[in-house]
């Protein structure tokens, strides 16, 4: 899909959907043709981007995060050359575990960096540049934001 306004939005929500899924394979493989950067640490190659989602993310019973990661307010700023992208966009987790309400659990900001590579628009780089604001995280996160 060649199309920005599309393709980058829908990056954007299957990420989320994998995500939620636990799917965290396929989650990475979005971002083979570049990396994440978390604090001060930049994560490459699917192998790895995987281990540390299953270092972060509690897994329940039923294989999922019981969680909806909801993606809102993308900012989509065009390269001249069409070729890339940059995307500032928020995110809210909801979750209802075992035990635990239907809540919103946090909220925060992502930046991207995507580029056109062979027709093909594709992550390039994910900040999780911020957390706004965090409820309950126990039956999400497997340690705290801190450490993560």
């Amino acid at each position: 899909m060649t199309d920005a306004a599309i393709a980058i939005p829908n990056l954007l929500y299957l990420y989320a959907e994998l995500i939620d899924a636990a799917d965290f394979a396929a989650a990475a493989r979005l971002f083979r043709h570049g990396g994440i950067v978390a604090g001060d640490q930049r994560i490459e190659g699917k192998d790895a981007i995987a281990a540390m989602w299953r270092g972060w993310m509690r897994v329940h019973a039923d294989g999922t995060l019981r969680t909806r990661h909801l993606i809102t307010n993308p900012i989509i700023q065009l390269a001249d050359d069409g070729e890339s992208a940059a995307c500032r966009s928020q995110w809210t987790v909801l979750q209802a575990a075992e035990g635990f309400p239907l809540q919103a659990v946090a909220t925060g900001r992502y930046h991207d960096r995507f580029r056109r590579i062979d027709g093909i628009w594709c992550f390039v780089e994910r900040d999780y540049a911020q957390v706004d604001l965090t409820g309950d995280l126990s039956a999400h996160l497997l340690k705290t934001l801190k450490d993560a």
